[in-house]
């Protein structure tokens, strides 16, 4: 039952952040989240969290396409494509592979591999509450 439930909550979070909906998608995540993505610093805590999505992110809209997930335990994955247009206007496409692990029915920990040169700016602060 838990895996079900974690795949809906990954699959309305793709959903939600690309409607916009920054705050209904971080509602998802614990307060004392690990978002680790290659290259740079991971965010760590909701604080800094909402502050990438607001902020830092370089996409500027899109859509997720999920090719598959693969939910066991507390872990799902998913493989999927990004189509969008970033911040200074130019057009993506890419594929992209998403874990997440759930604890207390939230997620607790998220690692995204994508291509290198989507990286957001480097922040001397990447923790915050």
């Amino acid at each position: 039952m838990a895996d079900t439930t974690h795949t809906h909550t990954v699959r309305r979070c793709y959903d939600l952040i690309d409607a916009g909906r920054v705050e209904d998608f971080l509602a998802n995540f614990h307060d004392d989240v690990v978002y680790e993505r290659q290259g740079v610093p991971d965010i760590v805590g909701a604080a800094a969290m909402r502050r990438f999505y607001r902020y830092d992110r370089v996409i500027a809209a899109g859509r997720h396409s999920l090719d598959q997930i693969i939910a066991d335990g507390g872990w799902v994955a998913v493989r999927g494509r990004f189509t969008g247009t970033l911040k200074d206007g130019s057009d993506v496409d890419f594929r992209f592979t998403d874990w997440h692990h759930f604890r207390d029915g939230r997620i607790d920990h998220r690692e995204t591999l994508f291509p290198t040169g989507l990286r957001s700016p480097r922040r001397q602060a990447t923790r915050g509450r």
